[in-house]
Order: structure tokens, then sequence, then C-alpha cells
């Protein structure tokens, strides 16, 4: 069985047309409720934005970032409630929905006996995952551009690097999917992602942490994906995004390749 399994894992040749027809099937099986349910998914961070960017702002005022730039707390919260947006978007594909169809639906079962190999299901999955985040990023910086809490320059780079946050907490939350065993243990994800929400320099500084868990958050991907959408919001990016990019790109490669790997072993056994 092994022998079997590992050949179709590993071969790419024709890869990108079978991801597609994965994302096609996705196209062709909405229903107009879904839309309503990226609505309101596009309306959290903005609801947020209003109530603490614009609210609590009026109380704290201007910031001063590390690079000496002043923004107001508004300009600084926006940055960090679209890289929110972004993994909000990919994690509810990639980790509800996926493992609905994985382990209820049966899903992929069917899917395998075509040509069609478990990386590229992780693929497509992602690539639909992310037509569902990059309309909650374009639409949240339409929102910033309108406030003046960005340029319109700015927002035009800012929205490919939304597009690698949301691919790879795409990949991530699919690596994760493949570990859950029911509905339950989606209560440890979400307690998991409202920690990263909170800590991640969304609200405050990193600096304003201790030096230890400063570090902590430091490593986390939300706050990679803050730091690099914050940074080209305002201005004061410099040669510290290539870490973030870097940060991102191996979490996405990584995701997808224990995702697909852990796939084959649950649909090849």
């Amino acid at each position: 069985m092994v022998g079997l399994v590992l050949p179709r894992l590993v071969s790419f040749e024709g890869a990108p047309r079978r991801s597609a027809s994965v994302v096609e099937r996705n196209l062709t099986s909405l229903r107009s409720a879904y839309w309503l349910v990226v609505i309101s998914g596009f309306l959290e961070p903005v609801l947020y934005l209003f109530s603490i960017g614009i609210g609590v702002g009026a109380l704290v005022g201007d910031l001063t970032l590390p690079g000496g730039r002043v923004v107001s707390y508004a300009g600084f919260v926006a940055p960090a409630m679209l890289a929110s947006s972004a993994m909000t978007g990919a994690l509810a594909e990639t980790t509800f929905n996926f493992f609905g169809k994985m382990k209820f639906m049966k899903l992929y079962d069917g899917i395998i006996a075509t040509p069609v190999q478990p990386f590229e299901i992780a693929l497509g999955e992602l690539g639909w995952a992310m037509i569902r985040g990059s309309l909650y990023s374009a639409a949240f910086l339409g929102v910033m551009v309108a406030m003046g809490l960005t340029g319109a320059g700015a927002a035009v780079t800012a929205f490919p690097a939304a597009v690698l946050v949301g691919f790879a907490f795409g990949a991530l939350g699919m690596a994760v999917a493949t570990f859950m065993r029911s509905w339950q243990d989606f209560d440890l994800m979400g307690s998991a992602q409202f920690t990263l929400f909170l800590f991640s320099g969304t609200f405050v500084p990193a600096e304003a942490y201790p030096a230890v868990l400063r570090w902590v958050v430091e490593l986390t991907p939300l706050y990679r994906s803050v730091h690099l959408i914050r940074g080209i919001s305002v201005g004061s990016a410099g040669w510290s995004w290539l870490l973030d990019v870097a940060y991102l790109l191996v979490l996405t490669g990584v995701g997808l390749l224990v995702a697909s790997r852990r796939m084959g072993r649950l649909l090849y056994k």
C-alpha cells in the first residue's frame, strides 16, 4: 500500500489543472446563503476597526512606531484587522469546511478515485479559500483608503501581502484539520486563534510586552503578518519585510506538505 500511495503523493505532472478542477467543483456547489457568510466575515474586522480603532483611538491618541513614524491609533489598528481578516477567512475554509468534506461528507474519498492526488486536493482547497480571503482583503483595503488610513498605492501593495497571509494560514489550517478527531477539537483551535488575535501586536505594539513575552509574540504567524501589512500600510517596512515574507512562505510550504501527506495516509488507508 505504501508503494502505491507515495507515487501519487509526489507526482506533480498536471497538478495545476487538477487543482483547478477542485476549485471549479467548489464554485459550482455554491449556494446563495454562502454570500451571507462572506459578508459577515468581512463585517467583523470593520466593526472592530470602528469600535476600537476609532472609539478607543479617541482616548489613546497617536502612537509612535519603533522607526519614529507617528500614526493615529486607527491607522495602527487597521492593518492588524486586515491581517486578522485574511487569517479568519482562510481558516474558516480550510478547517471547518475542509474537515467536514473529509470526515463526514467523504467528498475526497470520491475525488481520489480520479487522477486527482491529495496534494492537488490540498492546493485546490487552498486556492478556493484564497478567493474568499481575497474578497475580504480587497473590501477591507477599500474601507481603509476611504477612511484615509492608508494611501491607494500602499493599498495596492498591501493586497498581495494579505493574500500571502491567507495562503499561509490556509495551509496551516488544512494541516491542523487533518489531526482533528471531532468537532469538539475545534474549540481548542478557536481559543488559539483568539489568543493570536489578542497578542500579536494587534492593539498595542509588541514593545509594550515584557521581554520574554515579546519574543514569543514575535514568533507567531499572525504577528509576522501584522508586522508585514502594517509596515506597508504606514510606509515603515524597510527591509524587515523580507523576514516576514520568508516566514509566511515557509509556513505555506510546510502546511501544504503536512496536509497532503496526512490526507494521503487518511484517504488511502
